[in-house]
């Protein structure tokens, strides 16, 4: 069982979906990704879940972002299952689930803890960035439906992190303020954050979002 974290480059596969075979680094291109699991078709947790992901798709779209679900079922049963999403959360699936009877990606992104069941995967999520490395792993147990507005702030965290000298502190939303990164002096705060920043502390300091007009 492989042993996946933070950094780390995510393992490429190919695997049956419900919109034809896929590899996965093909489907992510040169955008993010989001590789989830759910524990098995026809659950209700699971349906509402992915009955929000396929609302949230333009969301994601939004964020250069493509979503990726898998389940031990068939095939056969995801199909199925889909209508039922679809006529239950009134929405159009619109996103490949992977049919992971195998369990190869399951065993491959460690998505299967015996202690909690052996059998079937629990609510794993990874966010891919493209580099293909691992950016954030959340482990929810069958039980727990996850939170999707959390994933797209994490995703906007993400995003504005990787490309300016910042960090998002606690409950952070889109256009709020960020940290400056404590690598970066003061002398050098005044040229990369031209809309200024306020010191709390020498090591806390906050400047409005950077990549906001």
């Amino acid at each position: 069982m492989a042993t996946i974290r933070l950094g780390d480059a995510a393992p490429n596969f190919t695997a049956l979906t419900t919109e034809g075979e896929i590899n996965f680094y093909d489907y992510l291109g040169d955008g993010w990704g989001v590789l989830f699991s759910h524990p098995s078709d026809y659950t209700p947790v699971c349906t509402t879940e992915l009955g929000t992901v396929a609302k949230y798709k333009d969301e994601f779209e939004k964020r250069n972002t493509k979503v990726l679900a898998l389940s031990v079922d068939g095939l056969e049963s995801h199909k199925g299952w889909i209508n039922d999403i679809n006529e239950t959360q009134n929405t159009t699936v619109n996103f490949p689930i992977i049919a992971d009877e195998d369990k190869k990606v399951s065993e491959l992104y460690d998505m299967i803890h015996p202690n909690a069941d052996a059998t079937f995967t629990v609510r794993s999520v990874y966010i891919i960035g493209p580099d293909k490395k691992i950016k954030l792993i959340i482990t929810y147990p069958a039980s727990t439906g996850r939170n999707f507005d959390e994933l797209l702030r994490v995703i906007d965290s993400l995003q504005l992190t990787a490309y300016h000298k910042v960090a998002t502190p606690a409950n952070w939303k889109h256009g709020e303020e960020v940290v400056i990164s404590p690598a970066v002096s003061n002398e050098d705060a005044k040229n990369i954050f031209t809309k200024g920043f306020k010191e709390v502390k020498p090591y806390l300091r906050l400047t409005p979002q950077p990549n906001l007009n």
